[in-house]
């Protein structure tokens, strides 16, 4: 059986944690579209921390993903001045 492809809504960087639970309940994995239950070792995903959105996952499905987490994402952006170089600007 084929995995069916589903992707996830458009993110800067995703934050990922480990998740187990002992509900009785069942997700969607949003990368793979299969069924993921709460009591198998699973993640949470997280579009920029905003966990209002987060959404169940496979950890394998994540891995394959290669998600930007924030660590990567904050990384390429520019870095403001440091102390000296703003006090030697206004100088």
């Amino acid at each position: 059986m084929t995995r069916r492809s589903r992707s996830l809504e458009p993110a800067a960087w995703w934050a990922v944690r480990r998740a187990q639970n002992m509900k009785p309940a069942t997700y969607r994995c949003p990368l793979c579209g299969y069924r993921l239950h709460a009591m198998s070792p699973h993640v949470l995903l997280s579009p920029e921390g905003d966990t209002s959105r987060r959404r169940h996952a496979h950890a394998e499905c994540v891995a394959a993903a290669n998600l930007t987490t924030y660590d990567e994402w904050r990384k390429t952006q520019p870095r403001r001045p440091g102390l000296v170089a703003r006090l030697l600007r206004r100088g």
